[in-house]
């Protein structure tokens, strides 16, 4: 159970619950383990349960009729995904598939909307983390029907970075983790060629590097005012 109390711990929608309500969270949520590859939820069903991420990574991702698969984002541990949890009958607009074997501790939408509603100092923290996540996917669409190839790649690695910073802006400190030029290439809809041809000027200034399947983001402020030289 104590393993189980510091997952839910290191998730930031949960952060406006106090130790006593993160307890009895603790005592009705289950934990399940998924091996690479296997699907956690798909899109469009209408199950309502929140999931935290507490080990390995899942990639957010949806799929044509014939099975081709877009990924949106990787998310790593403390990450929560299930958004409908707090709009129950909605279906879920993207799948959810374990990226690597990961364990995920899920929680579900009737006992966490009860216990919200028995802390409603905690809302205001809610409302952020889901305006955040909003304002990141209004972002993301943005990008593809208004900005040129480069900017659009850009800031797609910035989203990565809130999404590894738990849904917080990275700042001008550096950011790392795991992700690869066929992975991008992958979100963007592009070929690995493609996206590794359009990275040639971000890289040679310094601002992105690739590297042994990860990324590093040396200062994401100085890559947001680049991109934002390119709009």
């Amino acid at each position: 159970m104590s393993d189980t109390f510091s997952i839910l711990e290191t998730c930031p929608l949960l952060s406006g619950l106090g130790d006593e309500a993160k307890l009895e969270l603790t005592s009705q949520c289950r934990s399940r383990n998924y091996a690479a590859g296997e699907i956690i939820y798909l899109p469009g069903s209408q199950q309502s349960s929140l999931c935290i991420i507490a080990s390995g990574r899942v990639r957010i991702c949806s799929s044509n009729v014939n099975g081709r698969e877009a990924i949106l984002a990787i998310l790593d541990v403390g990450a929560w995904i299930g958004d409908t949890v707090f709009s129950p009958g909605m279906p879920r607009v993207f799948g959810a598939t374990a990226h690597e074997e990961c364990r995920v501790v899920e929680i579900e939408g009737e006992v966490l909307r009860s216990v919200l509603q028995a802390n409603p100092e905690a809302y205001p923290i809610v409302l952020d983390q889901v305006s955040r996540r909003l304002w990141s996917a209004m972002s993301v669409i943005q990008d593809d029907v208004l900005r040129g190839t480069e900017a659009r790649i850009g800031r797609r690695l910035l989203f990565m970075a809130q999404m590894h910073n738990r849904g917080e802006p990275a700042g001008n400190t550096t950011v790392r983790f795991a992700l690869t030029r066929e992975l991008l290439a992958n979100m963007m809809g592009m070929t690995r060629q493609g996206v590794h041809g359009v990275l040639k000027s971000i890289e040679a200034q310094g601002l992105v590097e690739f590297a042994y399947g990860r990324v590093t983001i040396p200062d994401p402020v100085r890559l947001a005012r680049y991109l934002d030289g390119l709009d």
